[in-house]
């Protein structure tokens, strides 16, 4: 038993560390890369930067997670991650030819669902019941892989869009790795929680770039957005399988896995939905880039990356502690209460933005400027 302990600390251990040093020592060569090459995000009216900054931070944190993974991922005991391996290949070469030259909407929404439908329907990794949620069990094939394709599509663009401050998508992604993680750990799917770790060293060495240095600051652009989001929308898919009654010891099941899923990706996941329905009633396109979001609203109250990302990570933070405190609400009340904490949230900054507007802004027929 001591040997099989040590055994396994070793193994996560050299994981993360492994993930950790080859993101690490690959951004500063990206860095000059990027120089050298022109491959900057420049700002503009929809960022939230001043000064151009290399885009490449992704392919470091790809060669991270994916190196270590193969490094210490028993292959035999989870047959399917040759499926996740493909899938984050695509997901990579979307995102490089984004970030280097520029890819349209459709162009990039075809790849996600290229990579989406190789880990659904050769992987195997779906979603085939709903927890009894809206007294729903068992979908049918048809079903299982709409919802599939939709919740992985989905949250790969919700991490897309939450990449607009430093360190909230790495930070977001570190806080939802370990929870996933550390779940996967007690409930003993090892190899799991072994991608868990892989993903959490190489976003920590990517976050000490982005949200800590000057001189080396690098950005981890599309490659990065949409591959942590590919990987954390397959983490929440088993997430909720294994909580099916029987998938795992009972001591460790959580039957209200779909709410508790949202709370752990509550930032992306919210926050995405509250923009677009935003961008719908106002008649314009939900995929239109504005500044709504809520990193927005609270970078503008604090003018600072640093601050306003510490807030929204602590917040983050709370909402997954609570949602494993009250899982054993049902779905609908866990979720409810999730959403309405994100809104009564998230109208604080907003309010309080409007506010301070209001005081140097007034629109005509005395109405207040909207805070965009």
């Amino acid at each position: 038993m001591g040997i099989l302990l040590l055994n396994e600390h070793f193994v996560f251990w050299g994981t993360f560390l492994l993930a950790f040093m080859i993101t690490y020592i690959s951004i500063p060569p990206l860095i000059e890369v990027a120089r050298a090459k022109n491959l900057y995000d420049v700002p503009n009216g929809r960022t939230s930067h001043e000064n151009i900054t290399p885009t490449l931070g992704g392919i470091a944190i790809f060669a991270g997670f994916i190196i270590a993974s193969m490094v210490f991922v028993n292959i035999a005991k989870i047959p399917y991650i040759q499926y996740i391996i493909a899938g984050s290949l695509v997901i990579f070469f979307v995102g490089l030819k984004d970030d280097i030259t520029g890819l349209s909407p459709l162009k990039k929404f075809i790849g996600q669902i290229i990579a989406a439908g190789i880990i659904i329907d050769l992987g195997g990794v779906r979603i085939s019941d709903l927890h009894g949620f809206m007294s729903i069990g068992v979908l049918n094939t048809a079903s299982s892989d709409i919802l599939s394709l939709f919740v992985i599509v989905a949250i790969v663009n919700a991490f897309n869009l939450i990449d607009g401050i430093d360190g909230l998508s790495s930070g977001v992604g570190i806080l939802a790795s370990l929870a996933f993680g550390i779940w996967f750990f007690l409930a003993g799917k090892l190899q799991l929680a072994i991608l868990s770790t892989a993903l959490v060293g190489a976003l920590l060495a990517f976050f000490r770039f982005n949200f800590f240095s000057k001189k080396y600051k690098i950005f981890m652009g599309d490659i990065g957005s949409l591959l942590v989001g590919f990987i954390l929308s397959i983490f929440a898919i088993k997430f909720n399988e294994l909580n099916l009654a029987d998938a795992v010891n009972s001591r460790y099941i959580i039957h209200a896995a779909p709410a508790v899923s949202i709370g752990i990706l509550v930032i992306p996941i919210f926050d995405t939905i509250r923009v677009m329905a935003i961008r719908m009633a106002r008649g314009t396109s939900p995929f239109k880039p504005d500044k709504r979001h809520v990193h927005h609203y609270v970078l503008e109250l604090t003018g600072s990356h640093r601050i306003s990302t510490i807030i929204l990570l602590v917040t983050n933070l709370v909402f997954i502690v609570a949602s494993f405190l009250l899982r054993n609400m049902g779905i609908l009340r866990l979720t409810t209460i999730l959403f309405v904490s994100a809104m009564v949230l998230t109208f604080i900054p907003y309010y309080q933005l409007r506010k301070r507007r209001g005081k140097n802004k007034v629109g005509k027929n005395g109405f207040v400027a909207d805070a965009e």
